[in-house]
């Protein structure tokens, strides 16, 4: 014969528009909570004063309330909201008037009627504030057409940079080609993204985008430099391998940091494109680095012998400023703009990546 159902020891308050139940049990596992015909029935498995047991107790409310309750489990007890009906102060909890033995005020949480209600009229007091203060913030009558240019500057750039990634893949690995001809193939487009890219420093300085400004020219100028000055200008750096690394490179970091952009401008997140976009430049960052110094390298003694850029002062000095001595400066530089990228997006991984601080309460 079973014997009489446990019940566990409950705490209750109430505010004019809620109820909360504290259940004292710990280690709750598969709670049944239902409310019907104003009746709240609870049963779940856990630790209370009789051990660890299987509990149930009913409450019939004193007036009628909305049939869904909200449930908070946690390691040492189990809370419940339960929404009134009608907004108003209870006399008590239960229907009926002697209170059941299981059941104890929440002093942690017991308010009187008159302190109710003192801290529900500073609750609509700190809304309309708030109200207030937003009131006051001018509204951007260009919010959207400034998200609209922002979506369909990242969205035109990830379709450039998606071509060429594409591009060089296939004619790579599927078509076979060399790596030879990767600058008289791909140069047009990566022209205009690179060019493109430009707005990127504006963007950043007119404030349409919270992106530091240093970051943005030392990478924007940096790649600029390679390909318009380095590359662009000696065609007999445009045959060699290393163009191709240098562009494929550029092009795959691109692929996760556009689309990333764009989704977050219309408020969207997808955590695997979030991965991809603060973990993908760890290994691409410092290959496309060295790829541009390995540019930089071979560019030197061509510079050298050409005398291309160079600057001669006039007499009495009679002194010429090689440009191969500038790129020597300007490869120092590189290095330090890897370095300086580097720790940026290192704080963005773990601002964005990083374990969430827990709030304490």
């Amino acid at each position: 014969m079973a014997g009489p159902s446990l019940r566990p020891h409950v705490h209750w308050a109430q505010r004019h528009r809620e109820l909360y139940l504290r259940v004292e049990l710990s280690d709750v596992q598969h709670p049944d909570i239902v409310i019907t015909d104003n009746v709240l029935h609870f049963k779940a498995q856990g630790h209370g004063a009789k051990g660890d047991n299987i509990y149930e107790f009913q409450i019939e409310f004193l007036e009628p309330v909305e049939p869904k309750p909200v449930c908070r489990v946690t390691q040492r007890q189990l809370n419940i909201t339960v929404q009134k009906k009608e907004s108003n102060w209870w006399e008590r909890l239960t229907k009926q008037e002697k209170r059941p033995l299981f059941l104890a005020p929440d002093f942690d949480r017991w308010l009187d009627e008159s302190d109710a209600e003192m801290e529900l009229k500073e609750k609509e007091e700190e809304k309309i504030n708030k109200m207030k203060i937003e009131s006051r913030v001018p509204k951007d009558p260009f919010k959207h057409l400034k998200k609209g240019y922002l979506v369909m500057y990242n969205l035109v750039q990830f379709l450039g940079f998606s071509w060429i990634f594409v591009n060089m893949t296939v004619r790579l690995f599927i078509l076979g080609k060399s790596f030879y001809d990767t600058f008289h193939t791909i140069a047009d487009m990566m022209y205009f993204c690179q060019t493109l890219a430009l707005m990127e420093i504006m963007n950043s300085l007119i404030g349409l985008v919270r992106s530091p400004l240093i970051p943005a020219v030392m990478q924007v100028f940096g790649r600029n430099f390679i390909l318009f000055v380095v590359l662009g200008s000696l065609e007999e750096m445009q045959s060699k391998p290393v163009v191709f690394f240098i562009f494929y490179f550029w092009s795959i970091i691109e692929l996760f940091r556009y689309p990333y952009y764009m989704l977050s401008c219309i408020g969207i997140e997808w955590k695997p494109l979030t991965w991809l976009r603060y973990t993908t430049w760890i290994p691409l960052y410092p290959l496309g680095g060295l790829a541009e110094a390995v540019c930089i390298i071979q560019s030197i003694p061509i510079f050298s012998e050409t005398g291309k850029y160079s600057l001669g002062l006039p007499n009495p000095l009679n002194v010429t400023i090689q440009f191969s001595f500038l790129l020597q400066i300007y490869l120092i530089a590189l290095f330090l703009g890897v370095f300086v990228n580097f720790r940026h997006l290192y704080k963005q991984r773990k601002q964005h990546l990083g374990p969430k601080k827990r709030k304490m309460k």
